[in-house]
């Protein structure tokens, strides 16, 4: 889970683009860019190396 505040602050690094939240995966989504990023140990991975496509 990622705190609500924190991930209006956060940004695509691709992108520039807002990014959302999916429980599912545990991961931060752009559908800017198609892209998530993963959350591992609750911290956000939030470099374009370790984004996967949508």
């Amino acid at each position: 889970m990622i705190d609500p505040t924190a991930l209006e602050l956060l940004i695509c690094p691709i992108s520039g683009g807002p990014l959302t939240y999916n429980p599912h995966n545990e991961t931060l989504e752009s559908a800017d860019a198609g892209v998530a990023f993963p959350i591992v140990d609750g911290i956000p991975h939030l470099i374009a190396e370790a984004a996967q496509p949508l």
